[in-house]
């Protein structure tokens, strides 16, 4: 109760600071020549630190520090617009402003504007990735504020979508399409993705009812784009857990983008109930360069080498649960090590050309090579206790039964070597009305995979025979899995204004898989409606979305290949609505969305930590449906807020499954999702201080309910446990020395920098104990307990983010 009084309390003091100083306002809708909405324009005030870009309404706010002022609006492939104000202080200035297209430009904005506006995705304001408190620091960690988002892991990258699980999942940098690893089973092993969020220029998310040219994933796609900067810079951020250092630089006919990370997270790691030496390393460069040959073609290459180690030698643990009625311990001393690699090279290669300025081609070639080694070799002695939860100290009394003495012991040798290759062809042209595209891409990926690992437990005698004294190995896993498999897909969809308020989106995907031999077509349909105030959207979506079966589905527990699965089949259709309204002397957003989607075919699994375990040999149906709501703005200057909420509920029936009981057959029908997050809330608010605008806080909370859960190798219709709901409240602190609103610069700074920010961090603010998984062990009666694997407490973190002035 305290907890919450707490977190109520920095709430409640948080909404009560925001009040914003009386500047000049301008705020506005930004067209085209056909007059309908242009979203994504950078707005700037110039000569001073003050942007922001226009939404899917076109509608943008944006203030002036002094009275006199000039606003540049900007959009690629539009001249720019430059316009002059003289106003009073304190002034709302409502100001409509209209873009003319540049037909010199390469990528054509009549072509890619009428995409961005009919999408049913969420545009994520970059500007929140540096001040956000994340202590992962992966830019996939900021999808975890949106609706329809699940969550209850802050270590990992990997994110839930709508009931969908973490390989459901797309995410494109620059129309390339990014995998991750397999092997990874645990945050704590989880090191950089391969998102560099210092060179990200925009970034869109879909949680369901995206278009025909996006793949064969059945969840979200996630939208990276790396573009053309607007100057030369330098960028330097370090903290104690991890070190970037990012380069931005133009040139006559071309540009550049280059960045090192590096990640060390092992101060937060041992303060986890298992105590040990942690040594976590990981670290990647990332460079893309484009040479633009003419204002007709160029091409575009991105490289990506990252490499990653996990290392851990146990020593002991000690972990308390139960409820107040009855409090249990578990003691373990360990031997042993953990070693696990993670490498992946990666190279893609556009070239993009534009004989006219209606039409735009791109040629996209890409090769991934992943190598992933688990090495573990861990013996665990453990006693089992119930203790006196009466004795007034904080780790309570002492024992008063003993549950179990005995041992566990987890051995693996695993490999795994990923080769994927892929070659597309894009097509976006131009009619009046229409903007017609269409694809075609050849995939191949081949896998080589070795898997050696088995455990036992020993509780009290449990695995030994009566008759034998030979121990019982269980989980024994020892394969060697070699396979190829090719995917053939093509895309096409027509984007048509049918009036000045409505629009509408017709496509279909087709594709191919050597492993199922299925032809699977996808038709998908969005409408968007703008009434005549432009304040407001209004949109529908249907479609069918299937994904082809690939290595992770079709190995089962044993790590046996299923090479007859077929693919998994989902029907979506949503209705969402946008209302952009001012409200507390800002430019409020509300967003929602309602959807349902079934499954006829699904490969039912089980989650452990951040490992699916899929029952590759069985089939389910299922359904999921829910809603998701957002509002956002300024309520602070410059400082965009949300509070976001998700209601959702996601069942399944795996066909074919029953028991037996009592002699009776037992058909379980539909069970829960392992992804069953009935409530999702969010937070992330950010002020000023009154006296004191250079000094900001960042207040980030998290929500997520309780998720079913069940013993990895049980039956599905056993997962009765729940993982506990997922409550986390992270907070962070930020000074910029050159804020235009400081009153004293550090001249030294002043003349060698355009930005100097020092940020202090608490991570997890309540000190929460989370549950993200369970060692399962039975006590001497045969009773089988679930041992709560916590994630991370109370963790600081100090970090410095600074950037060198512009070359002149």
């Amino acid at each position: 109760m305290l907890k919450f009084q707490l977190f109520l309390f920095l709430l409640i003091a948080g909404c009560s600071l925001a009040i914003a100083q009386p500047q000049v306002r301008i705020s506005g809708i930004v067209y085209n020549e056909e007059k309908l909405p242009l979203s994504q324009v950078t707005v700037i005030v110039l000569g001073q630190a003050q942007s922001t870009v226009t939404d899917e309404l076109g509608i943008y706010t944006i203030y002036s520090k002094s009275r006199t002022f000039s606003i540049k609006y900007s959009l690629l492939g539009y001249r720019p617009q430059t316009l002059k104000f003289n106003e009073r202080s304190g002034a709302r200035i409502a100001q409509t402003v209209k873009l003319v297209a540049n037909i010199n430009e390469l990528e054509q904005v009549n072509i890619t504007n009428k995409q961005n506006q009919l999408s049913n995705t969420t545009t994520i304001n970059i500007a929140d990735i540096a001040s956000m408190p994340l202590v992962s620091g992966n830019f996939e960690t900021m999808l975890k504020t949106l609706p329809g988002v699940s969550t209850n892991n802050e270590l990992s990258a990997q994110y839930s979508v709508r009931g969908g699980n973490f390989d459901e999942n797309l995410i494109y940098i620059n129309d390339v399409e990014i995998n991750r690893p397999v092997l990874i089973r645990n945050g704590q092993q989880e090191g950089l993705s391969f998102i560099n969020s210092e060179l990200v220029s925009k970034a869109k998310f879909s949680a369901g009812g995206f278009e025909a040219k996006y793949g064969n994933k059945l969840s979200s796609v996630l939208d990276i784009r790396y573009d053309k900067p607007d100057s030369n810079q330098t960028i330097l951020s370090t903290s104690l857990l991890n070190t970037s250092l990012t380069a931005k630089r133009i040139f006559k006919h071309s540009f550049l983008l280059a960045g090192l990370r590096y990640k060390n997270n092992s101060s937060v790691l041992i303060k986890q109930d298992e105590k040990g030496s942690y040594n976590p390393n990981f670290a990647d460069a990332q460079l893309m360069y484009q040479y633009d040959f003419s204002s007709k073609f160029n091409i575009n290459v991105l490289g990506n080498l990252n490499l990653g180690q996990f290392k851990l030698e146990p020593t002991n643990r000690e972990t308390q649960f139960g409820s107040l009625n009855t409090t249990l311990r578990l003691d373990v001393d360990y031997t042993g090590q953990e070693i696990d690699d993670y490498q992946t090279l990666g190279t893609a290669v556009t070239a993009t050309y534009s004989p006219k300025p209606n039409l735009v081609i791109k040629f996209i070639n890409s090769y991934f090579n992943t190598i992933e080694r688990e090495r573990f070799d861990i013996d665990g002695s453990y006693i089992f206790d119930e203790v006196d939860n009466t004795f007034p100290v904080e780790n309570f009394g002492p024992v008063t039964k003993n549950k179990g003495i005995g041992s566990y012991y987890n051995y693996g040798r695993n490999s795994l070597n990923t080769q994927v290759f892929a070659s597309e062809i894009k097509v976006d042209q131009n009619f009046d009305n229409h903007v017609f595209s269409w694809g075609l891409k050849f995939d191949k990926s081949k896998y080589d995979d070795r898997l050696n690992e088995y455990n036992y437990i020993d509780s009290a005698g449990y695995i030994l025979s009566n008759r034998s004294k030979n121990i019982e190995l269980q989980n024994v896993i020892n394969v060697e899995n070699n396979i190829d498999i090719k995917n053939y897909s093509a895309y096409i969809q027509d984007s048509y204004s049918l009036s000045n308020y409505a629009e509408l989106q017709l496509g279909a995907r087709a594709t191919y898989s050597s492993l199922s031999k299925q032809l699977l077509i996808s038709p998908r349909l969005l409408i968007a409606y703008r009434p005549n105030s432009n304040n407001k959207i209004l949109r529908f979506t249907a479609g069918v979305y299937k994904q082809p079966p690939s290595y992770r589905t079709i190995r089962d527990f044993t790590g046996q290949l299923n090479i007859n699965q077929k693919a998994q089949s989902s029907y979506n259709t949503s209705v969402g609505y946008d209302y952009a309204f001012d409200a507390f002397g800002t430019r409020l957003k509300f967003t929602s969305e309602a959807y349902f989607k079934y499954s006829d075919r699904l490969i039912p699994y089980k989650i452990d930590n951040l490992r699916i375990k899929y029952l590759a040999n069985e089939v389910s149906r299922g359904y999921a449906y829910g809603a998701d709501f957002s509002i956002g703005g300024e309520f602070v200057k410059d400082l965009v807020s949300y509070f976001r909420m998700s209601v959702m509920h996601a069942n399944e029936d795996l066909i074919g499954d029953s028991y037996i009981q009592n002699g009776e057959t037992i058909y379980p029908g539909f069970l829960k999702r392992p992804t069953d997050q009935r409530l999702n809330f969010s937070i992330f608010f950010q002020d000023k201080l009154l006296n004191s605008p250079t000094y900001k806080v960042h207040l980030n909370a998290l929500y997520g309910s309780r998720l079913p859960i069940g013993p990895s190798q049980t039956p599905r219709y056993l997962d009765k446990f729940y993982v506990p709901s997922y409550k986390r409240v992270d907070i962070g602190f930020s000074k910029d020395l050159l804020d235009d609103a400081a009153i004293h610069k550090p001249r030294f700074l002043d003349k060698n920098f355009s930005s100097v920010m020092l940020f202090f961090e608490v991570f997890n603010m309540l000190n929460i104990d989370n549950t993200v998984s369970y060692l399962w062990l039975k006590d001497v009666d045969n009773v089988q307990y679930a041992i709560p694997n916590y994630l991370t407490g109370r963790q600081f973190n100090l970090k410095l983010i600074v950037k060198l002035k512009n070359n002149p």
